[in-house]
């Protein structure tokens, strides 16, 4: 994926998570955010600092819109953190495999697992922030299972969309 189409795909995702899926709330504890999908798609062979750093600013900007305090820039600078190390373990990836990494060539069932663990991490850490209590960790639990389940529904099937219609 070239810059120009990475820097598409990523505003695309940010608006529509603005304008669209942060006025999404089922029953107190269904809230899609499908912005996860900015750490799926941000290439490897960047530099470390610098993706961290764009990943900031974007949880940031979702932050202002959203009047939320600076969740999402915490959880979605965790979960970009972390994201090499759940790539060299499910995926069995070198330094010097990170310039032809692309998710879409890699086997399903890997795929799966690396987004689900991410997605639930960061949900996670997001509803933990939010509450920022031990008193509520049921509802901690119960967002971060229903809304991770709600997101990667969204995710998976936009994928396969986007990917049938390209191909």
């Amino acid at each position: 994926m070239n810059k120009f189409r990475i820097f598409f795909w990523s505003i695309l995702i940010l608006l529509l998570q603005i304008l669209l899926f942060n006025n999404i709330n089922f029953s107190q504890h269904i809230n899609p955010y499908v912005y996860i999908a900015f750490i799926f798609i941000f290439p490897l062979n960047k530099n470390r600092f610098v993706f961290l750093f764009i990943a900031f600013i974007y949880g940031l900007t979702l932050d202002l819109f959203s009047d939320t305090g600076g969740i999402h820039a915490a959880s979605l600078l965790f979960v970009g953190f972390l994201r090499l190390s759940f790539i060299k373990l499910f995926f069995k990836k070198n330094t010097i495999d990170y310039l032809l990494f692309n998710l879409h060539s890699e086997a399903f069932g890997q795929v799966f697992n690396y987004v689900v663990t991410i997605t639930v991490i960061h949900h996670f850490v997001l509803f933990s922030l939010d509450n920022f209590s031990f008193h509520n960790m049921e509802t901690v639990f119960l967002n971060t299972l229903y809304s991770s389940t709600f997101t990667l529904v969204l995710y998976f099937l936009g994928s396969y969309i986007l990917r049938k219609k390209i191909t």
